[in-house]
């Protein structure tokens, strides 16, 4: 008589050949997840910064308050002010995070080079105190801001 030993189950091997490749996979996708994240933070970040420009300028042609309004930038916020000088203690600020690991790392306004700028806008026409650049970054991906004469404000 032939004995049959089947036996049901999985062995040590086969789990062991299962976590391999969930690692492998794992391993190969999560770089990919980073990139998209860093990416989209950085879209995020000159959406950001562009629509601030945008409202100071839409505010002052409003003649909001019957004033004049800017943006200040810094390496985690830009903030909009009213007048054309900017006060951190102002309480009509008003403050837009920057979020991790998106930074502004470059502003060139008037050809001075820096972390931090300021930049009004004209009452009646809308034009810009300043021309210049804006650097936003995260490491290993950058996109560059550019504000014209006329204080139009495009991406690169």
């Amino acid at each position: 008589m032939v004995k049959n030993y089947y036996f049901k189950g999985i062995s040590l091997i086969e789990i062991l050949v299962i976590f391999a490749g969930l690692g492998l996979l794992v391993a190969i996708v999560m770089p990919q997840f980073y990139n998209i994240r860093k990416n989209q933070v950085l879209k995020s970040a000159v959406g950001d910064v562009l629509s601030t420009v945008n409202k100071a300028r839409s505010r002052t042609l409003a003649s909001m308050n019957s004033s004049t309004y800017g943006v200040h930038f810094q390496s985690d916020k830009v903030i909009i002010f009213k007048g054309t000088i900017f006060s951190a203690l102002d309480v009509n600020n008003e403050t837009i995070n920057i979020f991790s690991p998106a930074s502004i790392t470059n502003v060139t306004l008037g050809g001075v080079s820096d972390v931090v700028g300021d930049l009004y806008f004209n009452r009646v026409f809308g034009t810009p105190s300043t021309t210049g650049t804006v650097t936003i970054s995260t490491g290993s991906s950058s996109k560059t801001l550019t504000i014209n004469q006329s204080g139009n404000i495009s991406s690169n």
